[in-house]
């Protein structure tokens, strides 16, 4: 089961998959990929888990067809070895619901209908997605991970692994990510929604088959790209320094590098992505209150032996390392194993995406740290 983008599809009506909402969502297709070979005990399974823009395709695939063959969005960490070593572990990934990468989404067929859901699909939230994964894992017969990996939303996705299936989950490395979103993150996801829902070619969702609502969906990708950043990584990147000119227009045309680039993102993120499908996963993200579990859940982490990886990023104003010593604290008051890390890195939220000794050493080393004591 190796190889490139697979698809699974369950809940098949009316056997239909409750979410939270109080809904029935059937049926529902996850995709998603494999790397390395799971072994006979299927003890070596590391599941990752992508942030609310990514997909399954997280490295590159040698020979398969040329899609396969393209850099996926960890390439420098998954892989024959690197961080999470591909000749030791099986890696899998599943696009989450709600996604438009091959996952069940707004912009899948109504079985009701025959036509998109639209903004018919129920809101889903992450421990829905979460228990999507777990049909999966289940399907595949992979009823216990050596480790759940996130950064970002994915970080969400692999504390809801712990609240909800503890005894599943050896450990779990969270990434700049956070217990449950502040008031900013909170802020900047409305405004980005805003920007979409406010788009006269948004039509309430019902753009499919026609021209959709490209402009507000790059306008919240620009801002959404501005929080992964930091102030000295844009510095360096960009400064004062002009695009193509050498003295201003004097118009409202892009002067600025840094206006160029956010323009050439926005571009770039209407051409691969749903504009319904931001709207069901910020809000998803919004929503997601670890914090909020009662204290059974968390004695049950205990209980398990769940071992727990935190790690964040100096210059992250997203999710600032406040917030991860807020979650470690949270752990240990419920004596549950955590590790705390601070990486020191200029790159702002998106340093778990930018290659580093420094974050490959660390998931190298916990991860063989658990495979040892998964042996004994």
């Amino acid at each position: 089961m190796n190889g490139s983008r697979q698809h699974f599809t369950f809940a098949e009506p009316p056997d239909l998959m409750p979410v939270e909402c109080g809904a029935g969502l059937g049926p529902i297709t996850l995709a998603y990929e494999t790397w390395g070979e799971l072994s006979p005990q299927k003890d070596n399974v590391i599941l990752v888990l992508h942030a609310f823009s990514g997909d399954s395709h997280v490295a590159s695939h040698a020979g398969g067809d040329s899609k396969a063959q393209e850099a996926g969005w960890w390439e420098f960490m998954v892989g024959p070895g690197k961080g999470i070593d591909t000749r030791k572990y099986f890696v899998l990934c599943s696009n989450i619901i709600g996604g438009c990468m091959g996952s069940t989404g707004p912009s899948s067929v109504n079985p009701a209908t025959g036509q998109p859901y639209g903004m018919d699909f129920p809101v889903v939230t992450i421990k829905d997605m979460v228990r999507a994964q777990k049909m999966l894992l289940d399907h595949l017969g992979i009823s216990r991970v050596l480790a759940v990996v996130g950064g970002s939303m994915g970080g969400m996705q692999a504390l809801q692994w712990c609240a909800s299936y503890p005894e599943a989950v050896a450990s779990a490395v969270l990434l700049a990510t956070t217990a449950r979103h502040s008031a900013l993150a909170i802020a900047f996801n409305e405004i980005a929604r805003q920007a979409i829902m406010t788009d006269p070619k948004w039509r309430q969702g019902r753009y499919y088959g026609g021209e959709g609502p490209e402009l507000g969906l790059a306008v919240a990708r620009m801002i959404g790209h501005v929080t992964y950043l930091s102030d000295e990584a844009m510095r360096r990147k960009f400064g004062r320094r002009l695009q193509g000119r050498c003295s201003f227009s004097y118009d409202f045309n892009a002067n600025f590098q840094v206006e160029s680039y956010l323009h050439y993102q926005g571009e770039k993120f209407v051409r691969r992505f749903d504009a319904n499908s931001l709207l069901y996963i910020t809000k998803a993200a919004d929503y997601f209150d670890f914090t909020a579990v009662d204290s059974g859940t968390l004695t049950r982490m205990a209980d398990a032996g769940v071992r727990v990886l935190v790690t964040s990023f100096s210059s992250d104003w997203l999710y600032p390392t406040y917030q991860s010593k807020e979650l470690v604290r949270l752990l240990k008051k419920n004596s549950i194993n955590v590790s705390f890390c601070e990486i020191q890195a200029d790159s702002g939220h998106d340093g778990f995406l930018i290659p580093s000794k420094r974050l490959t050493g660390l998931l190298a080393g916990f991860l063989a740290a658990r495979s040892e004591e998964e042996r004994r």
